[in-house]
């Protein structure tokens, strides 16, 4: 491509597919080998959605298993089967605008950021239309502090939105 000349549509895009459909399997795989790890039947919901079992690993890291019902960092605990749906639906939405970026990403760096976000999103969709709950296991700690409990999908996400971050404020031409 020649300097100055505007990339194809799309021309990024498998490169961002790729990384999106990378998270997804690692999120889902993570995922069943905690769920499988803690004794829990697969594909199934759980009987109760308190927290589930921990396991330390290290002084600063527990494996413990979070049913979460809400969204991002345990916010909006829905105990309607409708709140269940209106964030599937509300993921669906963001899934289908973020496919549609992805296809007009002007650079790798958005896509790859797009891809991740999006492979996090489905990989959490998949939970809630499976468990009606997302699986989180990740939880570190310090000092008698414990951070939010999350997953491979909530990492991506968030790495996503650092990445379009970076893009919008710091990348080249900015």
């Amino acid at each position: 491509m020649s300097e100055g000349s505007a990339p194809r549509e799309g021309t990024y895009a498998r490169a961002g597919a790729g990384l999106a459909l990378g998270v997804f399997l690692l999120d889902q795989l993570t995922k069943l080998a905690v769920i499988l790890g803690f004794g829990y039947a697969p594909y199934t919901r759980p009987d109760s959605f308190f927290p589930g079992p921990s396991v330390e690993v290290f002084p600063f890291f527990n494996l413990s298993l979070v049913w979460n019902r809400g969204v991002s960092f345990g916010l909006f605990q829905g105990e309607a089967e409708w709140q269940r749906w209106l964030l599937i639906l509300f993921s669906l939405v963001v899934a289908g605008g973020l496919v549609l970026w992805l296809r007009r990403a002007a650079d790798r760096v958005t896509a790859l950021a797009v891809g991740a976000v999006i492979g996090g999103a489905i990989g959490n969709l998949v939970d809630r239309l499976t468990y009606a709950a997302v699986v989180d296991f990740f939880e570190f700690h310090a000092f008698g502090y414990h951070w939010y409990v999350f997953n491979v999908a909530d990492s991506a996400i968030v790495l996503g939105v650092a990445g379009l971050l970076y893009v919008s404020f710091i990348g080249e031409g900015r």
